[in-house]
């Protein structure tokens, strides 16, 4: 940050006080957070470019003893240097994944960047953190944090179900809409998942600037207006186009909620909410068709009925939402209130640090939707500032997702998974129309994915009690204990529900089998997320960002052929047929357990980040 890397003295506010100092005084001392003076003059600037020519762009990038951190940053990190990271922080890594986080080497060269492009800051009153603040997201009373996070993955179950609850009115829908060809209805499954993918990679840098709370009240009344749309309907079009938009939309409720949870808890105290939300997400998907399939049975229309059960609840929710549901965003808290400060002091040097941030996000989304590929940028002749573009990572998916083997591996193994999730959906239908099961019967099969969820939360403090204590030896690898298991448990799940999926067999076999092999698509989802981010370190956000949008990608796929894959192949083949990729996929894992390091090194952006000390 400039406070930390100009050479400009940076003292707490004294006598040197705006013209009101009176009511600048007792704002001060009744606000909880403390104001720091700092001036950056011609001659900090000359110094920082003095810095970035001597050390060049790789001590500049690299950590040194004169950084420091926001306290925001600083609470995050509490405990870590006694513990491992912690296996569960998939919440902070998924919200690296669409580009939301900076990590602070990158604020700080970031703003040296813009020093040495020829901004000229005037004198400054640094609004900040102080001890105990209680506004600080992290001093919230550990009743009101939870509170706070049982909502928002409540929203998180929300979309995930919305996606499965589609599924059992298709059939009054086809018949409402006199429409005949089942393929194009089957589109509102994936075009929902379609909108999962590429929106967020712009909504949730945004919530850097207007803050989450914004993001999430605007993004779910609109999720929540949609079913309205849906509901009434009257072509097949229409259907399809507002499924798309609805994902969109709702997709906050998948990646924005794992960064208000990074905002809230500590390190070494996110295992049980991210747990939570890890739960949420599998357990929607279950839960949506679950009921769904008694509505479609027992109430002409069902389809519409659907859609309007969803307006309902997801309305009254919305409004508790607004109301138990505060701000987050530390860096947003503080910009609001130096805004604030600045109206009642009349002084303009009242600042939040993020607020000179904020021009470079903004910046940077519109240089990443217009240039073509991330580069080195050339600035003040001699300082490179790496990923110059990547507050977005549209045009970086790429280059990361085929040249990285560890990515590729990790996005084909999840992604297929993630597909056969999607499947699931329109399969569970096939297998249990060959026991003549009504639509609410069939919504019963659905609730094995539930299970599968919940023990899935269960089996993962093992997970972390294996990481916990291999970390020191393993490092990284650390990570892969349970997705080793999970790569068998895929395959063997796929192969009971393939080979009891006969109408003389009982319903409880296919129910076993997607039981084992969610359970497995569980552990991968976190461990994905988890040993990339480990592995890549500051450039975590391009590494999940691929993946995340491969997996995306292929649950907007699978249930386009899935039907026709079913009837071609067989029942038993089409199931397997995924189980015997899952096979293969899943020896990524052992892999990288034995060989892990190894491959990294030969990486090209693992070696670099290596040399630049980054990891």
């Amino acid at each position: 940050m400039i406070a930390s890397s100009s050479k400009a003295t940076s003292i707490k506010q004294s006598g040197s006080t705006p013209s009101n100092s009176a009511d600048s005084e007792r704002t001060k001392r009744g606000s909880g957070f403390s104001l720091t003076s700092h001036s950056d003059s011609k001659h900090g600037n000359e110094e920082d470019l003095a810095e970035c020519n001597s050390k060049g762009p790789a001590q500049l990038l690299a950590p040194s003893s004169s950084d420091s951190s926001s306290a925001e940053d600083s609470a995050a990190r509490t405990g870590e240097a006694e513990h491992p990271p912690h296996a569960s922080q998939v919440v902070e890594r998924e919200s690296a994944a669409r580009g939301e986080v900076w990590s602070d080497r990158e604020k700080h060269a970031s703003l040296i960047a813009e020093q040495l492009a020829g901004t000229r800051q005037g004198d400054r009153i640094w609004v900040e953190w102080e001890e105990g603040d209680p506004e600080n997201p992290f001093n919230f009373s550990p009743t009101r944090k939870w509170l706070m996070t049982i909502f928002a993955t409540f929203f998180t179950m929300e979309v995930a179900a919305t996606a499965g609850a589609y599924v059992p009115g298709i059939p009054s829908m086809e018949a409402s809409l006199r429409h005949d060809l089942h393929e194009v209805s089957l589109l509102g499954i994936s075009v929902y998942a379609f909108g999962f993918g590429l929106p967020p990679l712009v909504l949730a840098p945004l919530s850097e600037v207007m803050g989450r709370n914004t993001i999430y009240l605007v993004s779910h009344a609109l999720y929540t207006i949609l079913f309205v749309g849906i509901g009434q309907a009257r072509n097949i079009q229409t259907v399809i186009i507002l499924r798309f938009l609805q994902g969109a939309f709702g997709s906050t409720g998948s990646t924005m909620v794992g960064g208000s949870i990074a905002d809230l808890f500590s390190s070494s105290d996110r295992g049980a909410p991210m747990a939570l939300f890890a739960t949420a997400a599998i357990f929607g998907t279950g839960f949506g068709p679950f009921w769904a399939g008694f509505v479609e049975q027992h109430i002409a229309d069902g389809w519409r009925w659907i859609q309007h059960i969803q307006a309902i609840y997801t309305g009254a929710f919305l409004i508790i939402f607004a109301v138990v549901l505060k701000e987050t965003r530390g860096s947003v808290i503080l910009a609001r209130r130096a805004s604030r400060l600045r109206k009642q002091t009349g002084d303009g040097r009242y600042m939040a640090k993020s607020e000179l941030e904020r021009a470079s996000v903004v910046t940077l989304i519109k240089g990443s939707l217009t240039r073509p590929m991330i580069s080195k940028q050339l600035i003040a002749g001699r300082a490179y500032i790496w990923r110059a573009l990547t507050s977005i990572e549209i045009f970086f998916l790429p280059p990361v997702l085929f040249t990285e083997p560890v990515v590729t591996a990790f996005s084909l193994w999840i992604s297929l998974q993630w597909g056969m999730m999607y499947a699931l959906l329109e399969s569970i239908g096939l297998v249990s129309a060959l026991h003549d099961y009504t639509p609410g019967q069939t919504g019963l099969v659905f609730l094995a994915i539930c299970v599968a969820a919940l023990i899935g939360n269960l089996l993962n403090p093992l997970s972390e009690r294996a990481y916990a204590r291999n970390y020191p030896k393993r490092g990284a690898e650390a990570r892969l204990y349970a997705a080793m298991f999970a790569g068998l448990m895929f395959p063997a799940g796929c192969a009971i529900y393939a080979w009891t999926s006969y109408p003389d067999v009982s319903m409880a076999g296919p129910i076993i089998g997607i039981v084992v092999l969610m359970v497995a698509v569980y552990i991968v989802y976190l461990a994905a997320f988890s040993y990339l981010a480990d592995s890549y370190g500051p450039y975590a956000s391009s590494a999940l960002a691929a993946q995340s949008f491969s997996r995306n990608m292929f649950g907007a796929a699978f249930p386009l052929f899935t039907t026709q894959m079913y009837k071609n192949l067989g029942y038993q083949w089409a199931s397997m047929l995924a189980g015997l990729i899952g096979l293969v996929l899943g020896c990524a894992p052992f892999l990288l357990f034995r060989w892990g390091p190894q491959i990294r090194a030969k990486s090209r952006l693992s070696s670099e980040l290596e040399r630049l000390g980054l990891l």
